[in-house]
């Protein structure tokens, strides 16, 4: 019996919550694929890059957070965070001021 998308999702969340983000990843990039526009999935799969130090592909995953819905604050953040992993801190720096006017003033 094939696996659908919400069986694939938790089996990327139990990858992630045992500690393997890279095992996540693995299994959420495919199902991102065919499901560009679910959130849910883009946002685990964007912590499992960045938790697995695969930064560029965090800052993909979150940009695309973003363009889904720019007035994201969570997105904002893990994007801000992902650059500045980077050593990139000017990009970041737009992205940290969106999600501290969006979360009421906090920098984190």
């Amino acid at each position: 019996m094939a696996e659908n998308s919400y069986d694939i999702y938790r089996r990327g969340r139990q990858h992630f919550d045992l500690g393997d983000p890279i095992g996540a990843a693995r299994v959420l990039a495919p199902l991102a694929e065919v499901e560009p526009r679910n959130r849910t999935v883009l946002e685990l799969l964007g912590r499992s890059y960045f938790h697995s130090a695969q930064l560029a592909k965090a800052e993909q995953t979150f940009r695309r957070l973003i363009e889904l819905n720019p007035c994201d604050a969570w997105a904002h953040i893990a994007l801000a965070r992902s650059l500045e992993r980077q050593n990139r801190e000017s990009e970041a720096a737009p992205h940290r001021r969106m999600h501290a006017i969006m979360s009421g003033g906090s920098l984190d």
